[in-house]
């Protein structure tokens, strides 16, 4: 009788790349889903749920990262500092001109579990502002979008 085995991911089995995406002219619902399925580790053979399988993202020129529509001057983040009264909102425009990494890590965040592994995973995103960035030693592969 043949039997075929079940294949477990393990922790040990896991291998992480580095990868760098240039966010010029990128939709940024686009750009995020595709960075939060390389996070996730979602495009792997051995891709599990419980595990964190996904690879490093770096991702550049987020400055200069696109919205579609009228989202520009209509989206607003919302934010509440804990007391009576204390909701806070800015809108995507200003958003994008005081801190555009947080604009980009927002959408990412948006697309993973809410969970202790969707922190974790998150922690391997890294986003700057403009096209310089402190990662090159781990030698990062460009990643199309």
């Amino acid at each position: 009788m043949l039997t075929q085995k079940t294949k477990v991911t393990k922790a040990s089995d896991i291998s992480r790349k580095w990868f760098v995406v240039d966010a010029q002219d990128q939709v940024l619902g686009r750009l995020a889903t595709r960075v939060a399925h390389v996070l996730m580790g979602k495009g792997k053979t051995y891709f599990a749920r419980n595990l964190d399988c996904g690879d490093h993202v770096v991702v550049i020129n987020a400055e200069k990262v696109r919205v579609t529509g009228n989202k520009l001057t209509q989206k607003t983040y919302y934010r509440h500092t804990g007391y009576i009264g204390g909701i806070k909102s800015v809108g995507l425009e200003k958003q994008l001109q005081e801190k555009p990494e947080k604009v980009i890590a927002d959408a990412v965040y948006g697309m993973i579990p809410k969970n202790k592994l969707g922190r974790q995973m998150l922690t391997k995103l890294k986003v700057y502002r403009g096209s310089e960035h402190p990662h090159a030693a781990q030698q990062p592969e460009e990643m199309s979008v």
